[in-house]
C-alpha cells in the first residue's frame, strides 16, 4: 500500500512538473528528479525499495517502444553509417573512457564497476533529447541523427552493464567475449522481435475493435522483452524490432488507430519518465542517510565523470566532421556548429536512470556492492549535467549560432511527394465506382478538396521564405479562432446536461463526435 501511495504521488508531481517545466523552459524530468529529491527529505515517510532486478523489465520495454514506433526500418538503409559510429561505437568508447577515469580516481571502484559505471553514463535518450531540441528551431537533419544515435544505443550499453555487473557480483572479469556475446544477443533479439510483430499482426486481424488493438501495444513490449531474456537475448533489440515491424505491418486506412495509439503512448511515455526520474531521486535519501557529510568526497569523481562524458562526445562528433559526416550525402556534421550543437544535445535520461536503480544491493557472498552509492551519485550527476545546463542554454546557443533550418533538398522531396500523394487520391476519386454515383456538384466539389492537399502536405516555402512566415500567421489566427469555436461548441453541448430531459448519452455521442471532427478538420 505504501509503494502505491509513493507510486501515485510521483504521477501527480509528474504532471505538475510539466506545467513548471513549461513555464520555467525547464526538462520536466529534471524538476521530477529535484521534486522526488525533496519529497525523500520529508519527515516519516517510508522507507520504499524496489527490487532492482524488476527496474529494467519495469521500465525499459514500453519507453523503448515509444522512442521505436516514431522511426522506421529506412532509417538502416539510409543512416546505417550513423548506427554504427553513434549507436555502438560512441556508447563503447565512452563507456570505456568513464571507466578508466572512475577506476583512476576512486581507488576502491573495481575495473567491472567503473565499467558499469561507464555503460549507464553512456547512452543518451531520444526521449530526453527531444524533450530539450524539440522545444527550439533546430535543423531537421540535426534532430534526425540525434533520433537515430537514440534508436539502438541503448542495447549495447546494457550488455556492457550487464556482463560488469555480473563480473562484479560473481568476481570475474570481461574480456574479448562481449562482441561475440552482443553478436548472438542482438541475432536472438531480431528473430524473436520478428516473431512478435507477426504474432501481433495476426491477432489484429482476428480482433476488430480498435481499443483492443492499440491496448495490445502496451502488452507487446513487456511480452517480447521477457521472452527474449529468458532465452537470454537482448531485450531492448527485441522491443525495437517488434516496434519497427509493427509499424512496416501497419495498414493505410488505419489512421484513427495510429491517433488514439499516439496519444496513448504520449501519455504513457510521459508519466513513466517522471515515475523513473522520481524514484532516483528517492534513490538518493537512501545515499545520504547511508554516508552523510562523507558524500563530500564523491564530488571530484563525480565532476570528472561530468566532463569525461561530455568531452568525449565532443571528440568523437568532431573527429566524425573532419572524416566527412556521419553520411557523406548529408555531411552531418558539416560544421564545428553542427558539432558544438550535436555535443551539447547528449542528454541522458531513461537508461542511465533505469541501470541505476538496476545496480544490485549485495554481490554473490553477501558483501555490499563495491561503491554502489558512488555510481548512483554518479548517475544523478550525469543527468543533472546533460540535462539542466543544455536546458538552461540551448535556445541561447542556437540563436547564437545562427544556424539554417531549411535544406533544399530536402524541401525539394517533401514537394515532390506532396505532389504524387495528391495525383494519386485525385486519381482514386476520378476511378471510384462510388463517386461515380455522386451528384456531378458534389463529386467536383470532393476533387476541388483534394487539389489543395499538396499545399497541406507540403508544409514548407523554401523558395519564398516571406509567404511562409505569412501563412503561419495566418494559420496560427484560424487555429485560434477555430478552437475558440469549438470550445463554444463544446461549452454548449456540455452545459445541455443540465437541461430537463436530455439524454446523457447523446451528449456523450454529439461531444465525442465533435472531438473528432476536431482533429480532422481541414486548414
Amino acid at each position: 500500500m505504501e509503494f502505491m501511495v509513493l507510486l501515485i504521488a510521483l504521477l501527480f508531481g509528474t504532471v505538475l512538473m510539466v506545467g513548471v517545466g513549461e513555464r520555467l523552459r525547464l526538462p520536466y524530468p529534471v524538476l521530477m528528479l529535484l521534486f522526488s529529491a525533496a519529497l525523500a527529505l520529508v519527515p516519516g515517510l517510508p522507507e520504499i525499495h524496489i527490487e532492482p532486478e524488476l527496474i529494467l523489465p519495469i521500465f525499459l520495454p514500453p519507453l523503448l517502444f515509444a522512442a521505436a514506433q516514431r522511426s522506421s526500418w529506412s532509417v538502416f538503409r539510409v543512416r546505417w553509417k550513423s548506427l554504427i559510429l553513434l549507436a555502438v561505437m560512441l556508447v563503447a568508447v565512452t563507456a570505456f573512457a568513464v571507466a578508466g577515469v572512475a577506476n583512476l580516481l576512486v581507488p576502491t571502484l573495481s575495473l567491472t564497476g567503473a565499467l558499469a559505471l561507464g555503460a549507464l553514463a553512456a547512452p543518451p535518450d531520444p526521449v530526453a533529447v527531444e524533450s530539450v531540441a524539440g522545444k527550439v528551431n533546430m535543423p531537421r537533419r540535426l534532430l534526425t541523427l540525434l533520433q537515430t544515435e537514440g534508436l539502438f544505443n541503448d542495447a549495447i550499453a546494457i550488455v556492457i552493464f550487464t556482463l560488469a555487473v555480473h563480473a562484479t557480483v560473481d568476481g570475474g572479469h570481461i574480456g574479448f567475449e562481449l562482441i561475440p556475446q552482443f553478436l548472438v544477443s542482438a541475432a536472438g533479439a531480431v528473430v524473436v522481435g520478428f516473431l512478435m510483430a507477426w504474432g501481433v499482426g495476426a491477432l489484429n486481424r482476428f480482433v476488430p475493435n480498435m481499443v483492443a488493438r492499440s491496448a495490445v501495444t502496451i502488452v507487446a513490449p513487456y511480452a517480447v522483452y521477457i521472452i527474449a531474456e529468458q532465452f537470454h537475448f537482448s531485450g531492448v533489440v527485441a522491443v525495437v524490432v517488434t516496434a519497427l515491424e509493427m509499424g512496416r505491418r501497419a495498414r493505410p486506412q488505419d489512421s484513427q488507430e495510429r491517433l488514439t495509439r499516439q496519444s496513448f503512448w504520449a501519455v504513457l511515455e510521459l508519466l513513466m519518465t517522471g515515475a523513473a526520474f522520481g524514484l532516483v531521486g528517492m534513490e538518493m535519501r537512501y545515499v545520504l542517510q547511508d554516508e552523510g557529510r562523507d558524500i563530500v568526497r564523491f564530488i571530484p569523481g563525480v565532476i570528472a565523470v561530468c566532463v569525461t562524458v561530455v568531452v568525449v562526445r565532443f571528440l568523437w562528433f568532431w573527429l566524425i566532421y573532419k572524416l566527412g559526416g556521419t553520411e557523406s550525402k548529408n555531411r552531418t556534421p558539416g560544421t564545428l556548429k553542427d558539432v558544438l550543437v550535436l555535443t551539447w544535445c547528449g542528454m541522458r535520461g531513461l537508461a542511465t536512470l533505469a541501470l541505476a536503480l538496476a545496480l544490485p544491493l549485495t554481490t554473490a557472498s553477501g558483501a555490499p556492492f563495491p561503491d554502489r552509492n558512488f555510481i548512483v551519485t554518479a548517475a544523478a550527476g550525469v543527468l543533472l549535467t546533460t540535462l539542466v545546463i543544455p536546458g538552461l542554454t540551448l535556445p541561447s546557443l542556437m540563436k547564437h549560432l545562427k544556424l539554417s533550418v531549411h535544406d533544399a533538398e530536402e524541401a525539394r522531396q517533401e514537394r515532390q511527394l506532396a505532389r504524387r500523394a495528391e495525383r494519386v487520391a485525385i486519381e482514386t476519386i476520378r476511378n471510384s465506382e462510388a463517386a461515380a454515383q455522386l451528384p456531378e456538384k458534389r463529386r467536383i466539389a470532393l476533387e476541388r478538396r483534394m487539389q489543395s492537399l499538396h499545399t497541406i502536405l507540403e508544409g514548407d516555402y523554401e523558395d519564398h521564405p516571406e509567404k511562409l512566415l505569412h501563412l503561419k500567421e495566418v494559420l496560427e489566427v484560424m487555429d485560434s479562432i477555430q478552437r475558440e469555436a469549438l470550445d463554444a461548441a463544446r461549452k454548449e453541448v456540455l452545459a445541455a446536461r443540465k437541461i430537463k430531459g436530455m439524454d446523457p448519452e447523446a451528449v456523450d455521442s454529439v461531444l465525442r463526435r465533435l472531438d473528432l471532427r476536431t482533429i480532422t478538420l481541414d486548414r
